[in-house]
């Protein structure tokens, strides 16, 4: 328990359903009516959040809606009753930044709780929000929340919203796919959307209003908001956030002929992003947190990645399986290794490899990334093919099928995954082992729970927490005819890199660091089909410092 969290009754501003109305937002089943509430909110219509901590300065958000640009006042003080303000500025909303106001708070002391709120010329307050610096010197504990993969139309934001009651954080951090690009129906189709979770804008985000309109109505989500208001939030971008399977020339759901130039529409995603997020315009960077360790916030979306591989590309034209497993061989051994192909990009990659070695050679503890996509190397267990049904869909046998096809040659599952690019993935780990880091990467992307050792060649390098989704599915959604033991034990069995997974649950991870060991509770809410549902079922799986492996139990 946090000594300066107040109870829930305490004047943090209770997001209740009146609350909600007057702020423009939208209460339990009210999240179809988006559309109308965003275009006559008026004043602090999305409360506030902060993120960016450092040991003496944290970025602030909120978002008033005026007539014309409007200079607002932000205050910090210790106290809830902000008798004696400890720091304060000015944030300007304007109408070319869709009235987001974002502002540094500097000055403040290190590993210290603030609240915060902005205040208008009229008078009118903000929500009281709640953040935390980082610490400086000797640290015993740093504990994060961490999240990915929030798709509103299947289900409500129970991980964000017990993860904001536990109240044990010093920061949250969101690993990508904040919200969905798709249309209304797509993903998830119109039979699967939980009730009162229909979202808003009614078509697929392309233009910048769009983009505006999604992120308006994914943070009028009470569970959400409630987390920005908490806790300081540190964020990376997936590829959802702008179309499914981006890279930096394109993406797998970007049409040119129809929804014009990429390079259009990734300028709108990104600076939609940007003024509605707690961010920096830093696309990747760097946060001490003590002497305990260093977190390095990756980009490996749109910045250098080189497209994605695709199975059915390297197999078109075949029609026997001796033809197919020629095709795949061939591509292991030339493409699949190609080492011009790019997840990072040059700059980056230095930027790790220099941070990793001077966080190693200060005697940080921990070397953490902050990334999107699983590091360790998944390929698909050829066993559960015995197990599959007579009755089983076409398309859904064919991938299977091509899935196994690949495994038999080598090759992975996942290409969108750094299994894509394991020539840019061995410049990683061998950055790590040559700043003898101690590393840790946190991923998400996947909607399922992972654990993985990391080797480069046999050597130990380090381990990945792979995290589960807020409310996306996961193996359990494709592969409903197999029982989760049965897809987790043949993964687990099949993958030497991987020591656990689950296949079925969605929730967050609590991911706590010190000086001993690298720790994640897997959190698994009961159900994402109705709003307030808990967590029933933990896994704790850490890795003690020095051994790079990771201690499963």
């Amino acid at each position: 328990m946090i000594a300066t969290e107040p109870p829930q009754s305490a004047p943090l501003a209770a997001l209740d359903r009146r609350t909600l109305f007057k702020a423009g937002a939208f209460g339990i089943g009210l999240v179809g009516l988006q559309g109308t509430l965003h275009a006559a909110s008026r004043g602090f219509s999305h409360g506030v959040a902060s993120g960016e901590p450092g040991v003496d300065k944290v970025l602030l958000w909120t978002r008033f809606v005026g007539d014309q640009s409007t200079a607002l006042e932000f205050q910090l003080s210790e106290t809830l009753d902000f008798a004696t303000p400890v720091s304060g500025g000015s944030a300007i909303a304007q109408p070319e930044n869709d009235w987001c106001a974002k502002a540094w708070a500097d000055g403040l002391r290190a590993g210290t709780w603030y609240y915060y709120r902005f205040v208008a010329p009229d008078g009118s307050m903000s929500d009281i929000g709640r953040t935390k610096t980082l610490p400086e010197g000797p640290t015993e504990k740093f504990r994060m929340a961490v999240f990915s993969c929030s798709n509103i139309g299947f289900g409500w934001f129970n991980a964000y919203a017990h993860a904001a009651a536990a109240n044990e954080f010093d920061c949250a951090f969101h690993l990508g796919d904040y919200f969905y690009e798709y249309a209304p129906g797509t993903y998830p189709s119109a039979n699967e959307v939980a009730p009162g979770r229909t979202v808003w804008p009614p078509q697929e985000l392309v233009h910048l209003a769009d983009y505006r309109a999604r992120f308006a109505a994914y943070r009028s989500d009470p569970d959400l908001r409630r987390l920005h208001q908490v806790y300081p939030l540190i964020s990376v971008w997936d590829d959802h956030e702008t179309a499914n399977d981006s890279w930096e020339g394109g993406a797998e759901n970007h049409q040119p002929a129809s929804e014009g130039e990429w390079s259009v529409r990734k300028a709108a995603a990104i600076k939609a992003y940007r003024e509605w997020m707690p961010v920096s315009d830093e696309s990747w960077a760097s946060y001490e947190i003590g002497d305990l360790a260093t977190l390095f916030r990756l980009e490996t979306r749109l910045t250098a990645r080189a497209e994605q591989f695709s199975y059915g590309k390297i197999l078109a034209g075949t029609t026997k399986p001796e033809e197919a497993m020629a095709a795949l061989s061939a591509f292991k051994d030339g493409a699949w290794r190609d080492p011009s192909r790019e997840l990072l990009g040059m700059a980056q990659q230095g930027w790790l490899a220099d941070g990793m070695r001077q966080s190693a050679g200060a005697g940080k503890r921990w070397q953490v990334l902050v990334q999107q996509v699983l590091m360790g190397s998944v390929a698909t267990a050829t066993s559960l093919i015995d197990a599959l049904p007579d009755d089983l869909p076409g398309y859904i046998r064919q991938r299977i099928l091509s899935g196994a096809l690949a495994s038999e040659a080598g090759l992975p599952l996942n290409m969108d995954a750094w299994d894509g690019y394991p020539m840019a993935r061995e410049k990683v780990l061998a950055a790590a082992l040559n700043a003898n880091a101690n590393l840790v990467s946190l991923a998400g992307d996947t909607h399922n729970a992972w654990a993985f050792d990391l080797d480069l060649d046999g050597e130990p390098v380090g381990v990945e927490f792979g995290g589960h989704s807020v409310t996306s599915p996961g193996f359990e959604s494709y592969l409903p005819f197999l029982k989760a033991d049965t897809v987790e034990s043949a993964t687990v069995e099949r993958n030497k890199q991987l020591r656990w997974m689950d296949s079925s649950r969605r929730g967050y991870m609590a991911v706590e660091l010190t000086p001993d060991s690298a720790t994640s509770e897997y959190r698994f809410v009961s159900s994402v089909k109705e709003r307030g549902a808990g967590v029933n079922a933990t896994k704790r799986i850490s890795s003690p410092h020095g051994t790079r492996v990771l201690d499963v139990g």
